[in-house]
């Protein structure tokens, strides 16, 4: 790990409790790093992973860094106050989005477990850019592996195993997807949010019945997932 200190950070005003995974969304890390070290862009995170599997410390973890802008999860509306930010280097969906390489991901993945060392954070609060914020953004994006991070129980299980539609309603569905943890206050865009974490395959936002599916085993007490 080598440190870049970032001057945008500020005090918490609560204690961490959720963990958020972005993509850079930048041609290459050295970008990235330089404005998330600009004051003048007032962006920032704690930790940034480039794609050799670097890890690039820029903001303490005592400190409030500026990675989530306007945001929402579990009732949490400053998400800044309550999180750590991790800044994958990817070009992102806007340069030429791909997947993300092994030394990378092994990273991310050892950098997530000493997180967790440290503070109290569950599963459910292991998100990403698009959970918090479905009407602005789309990263990590359907290429981060999810699936590897449940199998190591740093992540949320997409429900595999036992699946039922409830036969909800469009609006149930919401309902329940608000419940879950998402803003539904853009309805579509909630929907696209969830599939690009937990239905990768078939980004359409469309509620369909795998998808009420996938969400009623999201909710049970017991995730139902194969990881």
């Amino acid at each position: 790990m080598i440190d870049t200190p970032s001057p945008n950070f500020d005090d918490r005003a609560a204690p961490v409790s959720i963990l958020v995974m972005h993509y850079t969304g930048m041609l290459d890390a050295a970008s990235a790093i330089e404005r998330l070290a600009d004051p003048t862009a007032k962006v920032s995170c704690h930790y940034l992973v480039a794609e050799d599997g670097q890890i690039v410390r820029m903001v303490a973890e005592d400190k409030r860094a500026w990675h989530a802008g306007k945001s929402y999860w579990r009732g949490v509306t400053d998400i800044n106050s309550a999180s750590i930010g991790i800044e994958i280097v990817n070009p992102g969906h806007e340069h030429g989005y791909r997947p993300f390489p092994d030394a990378q991901v092994e990273s991310v993945l050892h950098l997530t477990k000493d997180i967790l060392t440290r503070h109290t954070i569950t599963r459910g609060n292991i998100v990403g850019h698009s959970d918090i914020a479905p009407t602005r953004k789309e990263d990590p994006g359907e290429l981060f592996p999810w699936g590897l991070l449940a199998r190591y129980r740093l992540a949320l299980p997409r429900p595999t195993k036992n699946l039922v539609d409830p036969l909800w309603t469009d609006a149930g569905f919401l309902l329940a997807l608000e419940r879950f943890g998402y803003d539904v206050t853009d309805g579509p865009a909630a929907v696209l949010a969830f599939q690009r974490r937990f239905r990768t395959e078939q980004i359409d936002g469309i509620i369909d019945g795998e998808c009420r599916a996938i969400l009623l085993g999201l909710l049970l007490p017991k995730p139902t997932g194969d990881d």
